[in-house]
């Protein structure tokens, strides 16, 4: 009887510790995205509501773009033109993404990419986390 205690938790353990796949997490990343928060380094975080801005990401083999669009009511999106391209490279059993801009150069690593999550961590060590971005869904009255 003692043995199921020290067994279950133990396994418990060992699964919770399992890195993501880094070739799955590339699998996840394309598809309109939605901020949910930010965890600061400080520890705090700040929580986002409703958004106007959504990150459509798409993937293509080791490379892929992010560019920023607005939701319509009618479920299309709109976007202002500008998009950042980046490259995919697996490190230290890590999804990084590599960004370069005429500006600019930075990388961000995957945490977690699930079909309906993402969370990245940038180079200021600030945590993202998105969610999939669900079209407005106003419903159909009902008749009574």
């Amino acid at each position: 009887m003692k043995s199921k205690f020290i067994i279950i938790p133990l396994l418990l353990f060992i699964f919770s510790c399992e890195k993501p796949n880094p070739e799955i997490q590339k699998q996840n990343l394309s598809g309109y995205w939605e901020i949910k928060s930010v965890k600061m380094t400080d520890g705090e975080k700040k929580e986002f509501g409703i958004n106007t801005i959504v990150d459509y990401i798409e993937i293509k083999g080791d490379s892929g773009i992010r560019t920023k669009v607005s939701p319509k009511l009618d479920g299309s999106f709109v976007t202002n033109g500008v998009s950042e391209n980046f490259t995919l490279k697996i490190e230290e059993d890590s999804l990084r993404m590599y960004y370069k801009t005429p500006f600019d150069e930075w990388k961000e690593t995957v945490i977690e990419a699930k079909d309906s999550t993402l969370t990245v961590k940038n180079r200021a060590n600030k945590i993202y986390i998105y969610s999939a971005f669900k079209k407005y869904d106003f419903g159909n009255p009902t008749e009574n």
